[in-house]
């Protein structure tokens, strides 16, 4: 029987093709790429701890890794990962936004949180305020800040994880001071009637208040606070008040996400890091309050110790928190009103 060799002859093209193929394969096997959704305030932050990881990985796997990075209001971030973004690994402002990626769509277990230590939370943050270079206005405590003509910035807290935990560091405050919820509501409207402007994210109320020259202070995040004392130093002070609040943002890798992209083992890597004494070193270096004890006695002078209450205690969680107070419908969006 006669073979048909002309069956098994492939022109030049396929062969380069496989060639390129081949290739491709090969570069993406020496490579990964994450995309960690994180909220407002890290950029710093995960730009120091993205290198150091990479290196880390590298050398241990010998595989290159590039960590992305996309930042914005926690709220507004959680949103994103849910209408689509692909997001490897979620570092957001509160446990509450990350909840929402298994409540809408199941990209993460309900017990998410169990999966790392701390609740997840490799570092815990305070709320403080900011005020202008000698704090002419006088601004000690958050009695100050609802005294007429006292022009406040905080971010929004539909919006904001960091906003929230402002709000709620309020509340609270008022709440112990005058003995009950009515009257916290009462003081915290009075509040916010002071708010000159309402940005979408910590970041962007930074930048109002530092950049801008808008507001007699600043509620911020306590990284964020020490930032802008190194940049602006001519410009700010620190004001630390009374009570605040113990903020522990969370990080979790997305399973939705990872298991589709074949990233889990590096995306867990990459959360598990925090958690080293290099990790928590990068942490403390960029104001954010470390979790192990060597990175604690190394910053100590840093992180003063305050007087703080959990969500859990006041609140009862942050799934009730949010739904008393940040809902649709809820006692922000009651007593907000804009100018």
């Amino acid at each position: 029987m006669r073979s048909n060799n002309r069956s098994c002859r492939w022109p030049g093209w396929f062969w380069g093709a496989v060639a390129a193929l081949m290739l491709a394969t090969s570069a993406w096997a020496q490579s990964v790429q994450l995309l960690n959704v994180s909220y407002d305030p890290t950029r710093e932050l995960y730009k120091d701890i993205n290198a150091a990881f990479a290196r880390q990985w590298k050398a241990r796997t010998g595989q290159e890794v590039q960590i992305k990075q996309s930042h914005g209001g926690s709220g507004r971030q959680a949103r994103a990962v849910i209408d689509g973004l692909e997001a490897d690994v979620v570092t957001l402002a509160l446990a509450g936004d990350i909840d929402a990626l298994h409540r809408n769509g199941q990209y993460i277990p309900a017990d998410w949180q169990k999966r790392l230590p701390l609740n997840s939370s490799p570092y815990t943050l305070v709320i403080i305020l900011v005020v202008r270079q000698g704090n002419p206005k006088g601004i000690r405590d958050w009695d100050d800040l609802v005294r007429p003509g006292i022009s406040v910035i905080t971010p929004n807290p539909k919006t904001s994880g960091g906003a929230r935990w402002n709000y709620l560091a309020a509340w609270e405050y008022a709440r112990r001071k005058y003995g009950n919820d009515a009257k916290a509501r009462e003081f915290v409207t009075t509040l916010y009637r002071n708010v000159a402007v309402l940005d979408t994210g910590a970041r962007g109320s930074s930048t109002t208040f530092a950049q801008r020259d808008i507001g007699d202070v600043f509620i911020s995040w306590e990284n964020e606070a020490h930032l802008l004392e190194k940049e602006f130093g001519s410009k700010v002070d620190i004001v630390y008040p009374s009570l605040s609040v113990l903020a522990e943002p969370p990080v979790t890798v997305v399973d939705k996400v990872v298991d589709r992209r074949g990233t889990r083992a590096v995306a867990q890597a990459y959360l598990e890091f925090l958690y080293t004494e290099e990790g928590q070193d990068l942490v403390g270096r960029h104001f954010y309050r470390p979790s192990s004890t060597a990175a604690q006695v190394k910053y100590a002078k840093t992180f003063p110790k305050l007087n703080l209450f959990s969500i859990e205690q006041a609140f009862g969680g942050w799934g009730k928190a949010d739904r008393d107070h940040f809902a649709d419908g809820a006692i922000f969006d009651q007593i907000y009103t804009r100018k």
